[in-house]
C-alpha cells in the first residue's frame, strides 16, 4: 500500500473540518428542546451531547460503508481532489445555513457535494443511482414524516397519562425523561453522522491506494472522526438551537420528551440498517409533531416552510459549489490551492457576518428569542379550533395576535367601574362611569 500523500492529507483534514461543522450544526438535534425547557443548562447540555457523540462513533460502521462504497463508485476513476471539492461544497453550505439559523441537513450537504463533484469529474457513471434513491432520497422523505407521526401519538399519550396529575408532580419525571432521551439522540447522532466522515476519509484512502477497496474504516479514522464531531458539538450551534427550540413551536417538557424519544428511535433504527438519513430532518419533524400533538400547541408554519425549502435546496446547492470547486481542481495543484484559499475566505466572511448579532449560551433562551413573525392563516385557523388551555401563559406568538391576558383584565376593570358608577346614586354617574371604560379600552389599543 502507498503512503498518504499531501493531497490525501489535505482531504483528511478537510473531512475532519466538515465533521466539526456537522457537530455544531447538529447540536440542536439532541439538545434544543432540553435547553428550551430548562431541563439542562446550555453548557451542561452540549457537554453531555459531545461525550455521547464520541461514544456513538464507535458503535457501528454500517453508515460509513454506505458512504465509502455505496453512493460513489470506488472504481469509477475518481481521485482524492474530487472528494476535496465535494467537502468544500458541504462545508460552505453548512456555514451558510448555520448563519441563517436554519436546521438544514449536513448529511445531504455532504451527499450533494460528493455527487456534484463526481458528476463533473467522471460523469454519471461514478454515481450509484440506486443507492442514492434507496438509501438517501427515500429516507429523506420518509424519516421526518415517520418521526413526526410517531411524536404526535407519543405527545398525546404523554399528556393523557398525566391528565390528572399536577404539573409540579410530573416536572421531575419529565426533566429526567428529557435528559435520558436527549442522551439517546446524542448517542444516535454520533452513531449516524460521525460515520459519514469516516466513510469519506475511507473513500479518500481507497482512491489514493492507501487501503484496499471495501475496507472498513481504520481505527485511527474512527477515533479522529469521533473527536472532531464531539468538539463541534461542545461548541454548540446556538443559532440553530434557538430556531429548533423556540422558533418552530413552544416546547413544554412533555413535548420535548416525546420528540426526542421518537427521533432517537428512528435514527438508531436507520443506523442499524445503513440508511444515511438526515438526523436534522428527523429531529425537526419530531418537533413539529410535538407541536401538533399538544392541545393548544401551534406550529409556526412559516418557519417550518423555510426549513423545508432549505432541505430541498441543500443537495443541489452543495452540489453546485462542489461543481465549481471540481472544475478548478482540474487545473492541477494551482487549482486545488485556489479552492482551498477561496474556501477559507468564504468561511471567514460567514464568521464575520455572524458576529454582528452573536448567539451563544448566555442568550439562546433570552426573552424574545422565539420567533416574532406574524401569525399566519394556518396558525390562526388552528387556534380557532384548538385554543390554548385555560391558564396558559401567553407566548410571544399570542402577543402578536393581541390576545394576551390584559384584554380580560381591562374589560373586567371597566365593567367594575361601570357598576360602581351606576350604584353610587350621584347625578354625575352618567358622565363619570364611561371614563374607566374608555381608559380600559385605550390601554389595549
Amino acid at each position: 500500500m502507498e503512503h498518504i500523500t499531501l493531497l490525501i492529507g489535505i482531504v483528511i483534514v478537510t473531512a475532519l473540518v466538515f465533521d466539526f461543522t456537522n457537530g455544531f450544526h447538529d447540536t440542536a438535534n439532541a439538545m434544543a428542546t432540553t435547553i428550551s425547557t430548562g431541563a439542562l443548562g446550555p453548557r451542561v447540555a452540549v457537554a453531555m451531547s459531545a461525550v455521547l457523540n464520541l461514544v456513538g462513533a464507535f458503535l457501528s460502521v454500517e453508515v460509513a460503508k454506505t458512504i465509502s462504497g455505496g453512493i460513489i463508485d470506488e472504481g469509477s476513476g475518481i481521485q482524492p481532489e474530487v472528494i476535496f471539492a465535494g467537502l468544500v461544497g458541504a462545508i460552505l453550505w453548512n456555514l451558510v445555513t448555520w448563519l441563517a439559523g436554519l436546521p438544514s441537513s449536513s448529511s445531504h450537504a455532504l451527499f450533494g457535494g460528493l455527487i456534484g463533484a463526481t458528476v463533473v469529474s467522471v460523469g454519471m457513471d461514478g454515481v450509484n443511482g440506486d443507492a442514492i434513491v434507496m438509501k438517501v432520497l427515500i429516507p429523506a422523505v420518509a424519516a421526518p414524516v415517520v418521526a413526526g407521526i410517531a411524536t404526535v401519538a407519543a405527545t398525546r399519550l404523554t399528556y393523557r397519562l398525566a391528565d390528572n396529575r399536577a404539573a409540579e408532580d410530573t416536572a421531575k419525571g419529565y426533566r429526567a425523561g428529557q435528559i435520558a432521551s436527549a442522551a439517546l439522540v446524542s448517542l444516535a447522532h454520533g452513531t449516524n453522522d460521525a460515520q459519514k466522515t469516516m466513510g469519506v476519509i475511507t473513500l479518500a484512502l481507497v482512491t489514493g491506494g492507501v487501503i484496499a477497496p471495501d475496507s472498513d474504516p481504520p481505527m485511527w479514522v474512527i477515533v479522529s472522526a469521533g473527536l472532531a464531531i464531539a468538539l463541534g458539538t461542545y461548541l454548540g450551534g446556538w443559532r440553530i438551537i434557538r430556531t429548533m427550540g423556540k422558533g418552530i413551536t413552544d416546547i413544554q417538557p412533555p413535548q420535548g420528551f416525546a420528540a426526542q424519544t421518537g427521533a432517537a428511535t428512528v435514527i438508531l433504527a436507520s443506523s442499524h440498517i445503513g440508511f444515511a438519513l438526515s438526523t436534522t430532518q428527523v429531529c425537526s419533524g419530531a418537533v413539529m409533531g410535538a407541536g401538533v400533538g399538544r392541545k393548544g400547541g401551534v406550529v409556526r408554519w412559516s418557519t417550518a416552510g423555510r426549513m423545508v425549502a432549505a432541505w430541498a435546496l441543500t443537495l443541489p446547492a452543495a452540489g453546485l459549489v462542489a461543481d465549481a470547486a471540481a472544475l478548478l481542481d482540474d487545473h492541477g495543484n494551482g487549482g486545488i490551492a485556489a479552492v482551498a484559499v477561496l474556501a477559507v475566505l468564504g468561511c471567514g466572511v460567514i464568521w464575520l457576518l455572524s458576529r454582528r448579532k452573536p448567539v451563544d449560551a448566555s442568550n439562546v433562551n433570552a426573552p424574545g428569542a422565539e420567533s416574532a413573525e406574524p401569525v399566519g392563516v394556518v396558525t390562526a385557523a388552528v387556534r380557532s379550533v384548538a385554543p390554548p388551555p385555560a391558564g396558559k401563559t401567553a407566548s410571544a406568538a399570542d402577543a402578536t395576535d393581541g390576545t394576551d391576558a390584559t384584554d380580560d383584565a381591562d374589560t373586567s376593570n371597566a365593567h367594575a367601574s361601570n357598576v360602581s358608577g351606576s350604584t353610587s346614586g350621584k347625578d354625575a354617574s352618567s358622565e363619570s362611569a364611561p371614563t374607566p371604560a374608555t381608559a380600559g379600552t385605550g390601554s389595549t389599543s
